[in-house]
């Protein structure tokens, strides 16, 4: 049963940690962020980094790196989203 929930939470971090892999690959390769809410991604990553902290404050590596991961991903969008609306606001 202990392997079962091992493999639950490997499963679910795995698959949070990519979810934003198809978007960030999409994002990086059309630089179209236009549809993209700036509001949306600093909330989801404001989230995803508190998880991060309460995974040290636990001494959890699953939620520490899994949400690391996700951080890396959702935090390029966010800073494509920044970046792009500086570019916008430049021309």
């Amino acid at each position: 049963m202990h392997f079962l929930g091992e493999f639950l939470g490997y499963l679910a971090g795995i698959s949070t940690a990519v979810c934003f892999l198809p978007q960030t690959i999409k994002t990086i390769k059309t630089k179209d962020v236009g549809g993209l809410s700036f509001w949306s991604y600093l909330i989801y990553n404001i989230g995803i980094l508190s998880w991060i902290l309460y995974g040290v404050y636990l001494g959890s590596l699953q939620m520490m790196l899994f949400n690391a991961i996700s951080l890396v991903f959702a935090g390029t969008i966010l800073f494509m989203i920044v970046s792009g609306k500086k570019n916008k606001v430049n021309k």
